[in-house]
């Protein structure tokens, strides 16, 4: 399967959030219409780097902001409960890790493609609407036992070379991309990238502007 379709994206990006549902119906369609056609990859583009500080006020509120923001254009849930009940971070490595963390315990591509997309899913809902902080690795290893993974062998895999290898690798995967920010989408039809635009209101869209990609 030559074509694919990169989806660059961070579990901590609010916009990323706010773009789920028109990601999800566009993958639905993709998988009727291009199964054998098109290979969708998770690509983690790391939107900032691990850090044990604490977040300074202005961020928060910027943050917040943007949250509002979403909400009022997409009518995305929000639970600002979060930002009470927790020391934010500016820090979301740890979350990029754990979507690849998660296939080390799975066999074939399929479990893998499977696990991963749980994992980011898990992650956002925890974030946004549980108000669970996923900068913490307790947190994410309770996430990864919720899904049914073993948490001892997810938090060793967190700190594995292997992964450390990978992680480096989709980032520099994502800076080579023309993205421009999180999420992007960006299609590879023989050997050539191109951006596709996003639509946060409706999925399809983006999915003629794929169909027309791929018919040459």
């Amino acid at each position: 399967m030559a074509n694919k379709l990169y989806y660059v994206h961070d579990p901590m990006c609010s916009w990323c959030w706010g773009f789920h549902p028109q990601w999800q119906a566009l993958k639905i369609a993709l998988a009727q219409r291009f199964n054998d056609q098109l290979e969708i990859v998770n690509v983690v583009g790391g939107l900032a780097e691990d850090s044990l500080e604490p977040m300074p006020e202005s961020m928060q509120r910027a943050i917040q902001g943007y949250w509002r923001d979403i909400q009022s254009q997409l009518g995305t849930e929000f639970n600002f409960d979060f930002w009470t009940l927790n020391t934010p971070r500016r820090s979301t490595f740890e979350s990029c890790r754990a979507t690849l963390a998660i296939t080390y315990q799975c066999n074939s591509a399929e479990e893998k493609t499977t696990a991963q997309n749980a994992m980011i899913d898990t992650i956002q809902r925890a974030y946004y609407l549980r108000a669970m902080n996923p900068s913490d690795v307790e947190v994410l290893s309770v996430l990864a036992e919720e899904l049914g993974f073993d948490r001892e062998r997810f938090k060793a895999d967190m700190i594995s070379e292997q992964l450390a290898k990978e992680f480096d690798r989709q980032l520099q995967l994502a800076r080579s991309l023309p993205i421009d920010g999180f999420p992007s989408l960006v299609i590879e039809v023989d050997g050539v990238n191109h951006k596709i635009p996003r639509d946060y209101h409706n999925h399809e869209p983006m999915l003629l502007t794929i169909e027309a990609f791929l018919a040459g």
